[in-house]
């Protein structure tokens, strides 16, 4: 071992130097359905003016610290209650990040059913946090509640983390059990609803001034991916603490601006994911008739897919060589062996990649 690697063996944290960094592998020019993007762009005159805006940007100032304007034009366009408190991230890692950095504690867990999005484990690792996952029902991948309540129990988590609609499933859980939950954490229970613009429900209408319930959302899955923009909704009281590991500053002032402008635009963003919406029933329902596919049901802009056993890395990769770049599930096992996922792009991209993929089944 050279003297580098001892220092770094040294001052690395044994369980940071364990992991692996988070890959964005490249899409090489071709048809990119791995990221749960909206594959829509603005019309040029929309984009003209967003750019029109943009030239007023004082890029010599600090932006505003709190975001007040695009705070209250979220309120506005997202319904979010005016009584809730409402904190904005660089994308909901950041807010995952800050929720888990001010509950940290000696001995203190998270606890998430499993499998889900990726981030919770891996921020419950930088912030020393022993992370808890509980399986879901194989059939369907449902809450396995009478093991949810038994964990609850046992490892009183500071913070509960329900993704709803759940990545990288595309389920919703029941909202009776999502209640129950939330009525036995000790803790904050923070529903994650990142997809909430393809999905029929929301937990927004439970949110309590009193409660332990948070409210995650994002702009990414509506069409502003590359803005970076998250929301923390809940109680005030909650919020004030969470805001106190906040790095300043953490919204610049040219996402302040764009977000604010492509608000304005809603109905757009809108219509582009009732589009999305309404190809989803279209991907699905074809890649339900394919031979040895068993397509699951979707309540995001994603559709999780089981190839016939053995065979989904060679799909995955045969899909690439076609030049279509899906997202391999099955490396994470248990009930994602033999998965993969495909976003919902647009009729053109769904069609490439629907005959990518019989070309490699056959």
């Amino acid at each position: 071992m050279t003297s580098q690697q001892d220092s770094i063996a040294r001052w690395i944290r044994s369980e940071i130097r364990s992991l692996s960094a988070y890959h964005v592998p490249d899409p090489g020019g071709g048809i990119k359905l791995d990221a749960m993007e909206n594959p829509y762009t603005w019309p040029d005159e929309v984009a003209g003016a967003w750019l029109e805006r943009l030239r007023r940007a004082e890029l010599n100032r600090y932006p505003d610290p709190e975001a007040c304007d695009l705070k209250q034009r979220l309120r506005r366009v997202m319904g979010f209650p005016d009584a809730a408190g409402l904190l904005l991230g660089n994308g909901s890692d950041e807010l995952i990040q800050m929720i888990l950095l001010a509950a940290a504690g000696v001995e203190r867990c998270i606890l998430a059913p499993e499998p889900t999005f990726v981030m919770y484990r891996m921020i419950a690792v930088f912030a020393r946090m022993r992370y808890v996952g509980v399986s879901l029902q194989p059939d369907g991948f449902g809450l396995d509640m009478p093991a949810m309540r038994a964990a609850i129990a046992a490892h009183r988590p500071a913070v509960i983390f329900l993704a709803y609609p759940n990545n990288p499933t595309g389920n919703l859980f029941r909202p009776g059990e999502l209640e129950e939950i939330i009525e036995l954490a000790p803790g904050l229970v923070v529903v994650d609803e990142a997809y909430a613009a393809f999905a029929s429900h929301s937990f927004l209408e439970r949110l309590d001034a009193r409660g332990n319930l948070l409210l995650l959302r994002t702009l990414s899955k509506m069409g502003l991916a590359g803005l970076r923009l998250g929301m923390l909704v809940g109680p005030p009281a909650w919020l004030a603490e969470i805001d106190k590991v906040r790095l300043p500053y953490n919204i610049n002032v040219l996402t302040q601006i764009s977000a604010d402008f492509a608000l304005e635009n809603h109905a757009l963003l809108d219509r582009q994911t009732a589009r999305i919406r309404s190809d989803r029933e279209v991907l699905y329902a074809e890649l339900a008739a394919l031979p040895g596919i068993e397509a699951f049901p979707s309540q995001a802009n994603f559709i999780l897919f089981r190839t016939p056993p053995g065979r989904a890395d060679a799909l995955f990769e045969g899909l690439r060589a076609r030049r279509v770049l899906i997202k391999n599930m099955t490396g994470a096992g248990g009930l994602l062996r033999d998965c993969l996922r495909v976003t919902v792009g647009t009729p053109e991209e769904n069609r490439a990649f629907l005959a990518a993929l019989r070309a490699c089944l056959a």
